[in-house]
């Protein structure tokens, strides 16, 4: 969709903090194993990884042959190219306290002649600060002869208080054009796709409106729980893990204005116009535009599952959501009376990603009780995952010689219309930032705003604190209340299966 990015030609030296972690194995060289496999890194990329684990080149090597064996999208493995990978990469053992590690650091990019540096913070939160301040005491912020780059994966601080407070550590070490938040959400390519459907196409721009458009549906369920991440869950809740940044970064592209130019700033831009539109949930308006829950024990593609309460490090009096649904408003021109209904949540009957246009009704049904489409208004359907696509629902006429009207669709899919499966997300965003393209990261005052909006609610929840939360059973899609939340404000739930 976008202009295709060129491979890097100049030497790059990657450096993966908390390279032995799960991300780095799962994501992070799988992706470089893949665009390995495209041609599109250079000959002279570098692959560092700096942990805390007393591991040598060899053990980093075997070990991350291991995660592109596993986790690759691409089957079988392609030996040579793998091989080629591996033989890049280096490891330095060092605490990410250790100043002295750093130096380590140092010396080796330099003897590798990497004048261009990427560090990618693939580390638990609490040590992004230590990391930042290290690089700065240690002088890697900045190199005379090529650029340096910082990755930085969410959560962007805990609430408003706290990514400040992070932004200006990040800030007294790098310049904001250095800053590279990453939200893997905006490397999917239905997600990136929006803008060139609305904004590349004649036909859908015009309709993308208050005069047509009935409501806006966000969905992000996942049937999985919170496995090994219940002790961060806990403080996080769906509002933080996915509200925050996701589902947030997902209400700004299917609400923002055509930038005047695709680059980062313009898109980053208009982004931010919607979050400063959102209208704010205070108080009261935050009770009541929110609904939480918190699943039980319940059965999952045909398997018992254990609840929210009895994983391990959840809290037995716990009242953290692990489903939020929210009803927002953009109060701007375009989009005045519209709602946004959005829902998150784990352990749902399966796992979808959409965001629905839902188009308001004809004026006037013609074709009386035939007329089996009119519970079905027009609605289109981007599809985020499991499956990227998009569908368009209308009514169309059956066959005969009756007047019988039925809801029809129209799919686009993907794999289906390229072939094969899309890249995965980290795939274009390395790329991307080794490009020094930002256009798909956060800015500053992007995640600033989103937090500020998202504070207010936790403040409201705080204020008016509750014993604990509606319950629903594993496998479904939430429990009657969330039915009635949304009933209640004339609308419902799109039925997803």
């Amino acid at each position: 969709m976008f202009t295709p990015n060129e491979k890097p030609t100049r030497p790059i030296g990657l450096v993966i903090f908390g390279a032995t972690g799960d991300l780095t194995h799962r994501k992070l060289i799988p992706a470089l194993y893949q665009l390995a496999l495209a041609g599109k890194l250079p000959e002279n990329l570098h692959i560092i990884g700096f942990a805390r684990r007393d591991w040598d080149d060899q053990k980093f090597q075997d070990e991350m042959r291991a995660g592109v064996e596993q986790h690759s999208r691409t089957q079988p493995i392609e030996g040579e190219t793998l091989n080629r990978l591996l033989k890049r990469m280096t490891y330095v053992s060092a605490n990410f306290d250790d100043l002295d590690g750093y130096r380590r650091l140092d010396q080796q990019l330099d003897e590798l002649g990497a004048d261009n540096r990427l560090f990618y913070l693939a580390t638990p939160p609490g040590a992004y600060s230590t990391i930042v301040q290290r690089i700065g005491e240690a002088e890697l912020a900045h190199c005379p002869q090529g650029w340096t780059r910082v990755v930085i994966e969410k959560p962007y601080g805990h609430n408003l208080e706290s990514a400040k407070a992070l932004d200006t550590e990040v800030h007294a070490v790098f310049d904001e054009h250095q800053v590279y938040r990453i939200d893997h959400y905006l490397g999917k390519e239905t997600v990136q796709n929006i803008l060139v459907f609305r904004f590349a196409n004649g036909i859908f721009e015009p309709l993308w409106n208050r005069r047509y458009i009935d409501c806006v549906q966000i969905t992000v369920a996942e049937s999985v729980g919170v496995g090994t991440r219940a002790g961060y869950y806990e403080g996080a809740g769906v509002i933080r893990d996915m509200f925050q940044n996701h589902i947030l970064q997902l209400v700004s592209l299917t609400a923002m204005e055509a930038p005047v130019a695709f680059n980062a700033d313009a898109v980053r831009d208009e982004k931010l116009k919607v979050l400063r539109a959102l209208r704010p949930l205070r108080g009261e308006d935050a009770l009541e535009n929110t609904f939480r829950a918190q699943y039980a024990a319940g059965r999952v593609d045909g398997e018992g599952v254990k609840g929210y309460k009895q994983e391990a490090e959840v809290a037995p009096e716990s009242i953290t959501e692990t489903l939020l649904a929210l009803r927002l408003q953009v109060d701007n021109w375009r989009w005045s009376g519209v709602p946004f209904f959005v829902r998150s949540g784990k352990r749902l009957k399966r796992r979808v990603t959409e965001i629905a246009i839902q188009f308001k009704q004809v004026p006037l049904s013609l074709f009386g009780w035939r007329n089996l489409a009119g519970a079905a208004p027009n609605a289109l359907v981007l599809t985020i995952q499991p499956e990227e696509g998009i569908t368009l629902s209308f009514g169309a006429k059956q066959p005969g010689p009756v007047n019988q009207i039925s809801p029809v669709k129209m799919d686009f899919s993907y794999a289906e219309s390229f072939g094969g499966e899309p890249p995965e997300a980290y795939e274009r965003l390395l790329l991307d930032c080794m490009n020094g393209d930002a256009t798909l990261f956060t800015r500053s005052d992007e995640i600033l705003a989103a937090w500020a909006f998202t504070t207010e609610i936790l403040q409201a929840w705080e204020a008016s604190p509750v014993k604990s939360l509606p319950v629903y059973q594993a496998g479904g899609w939430g429990p009657e209340e969330l039915r009635e939340f949304i009933a209640g404000m004339g609308n419902q739930w799109r039925d997803l299966g």
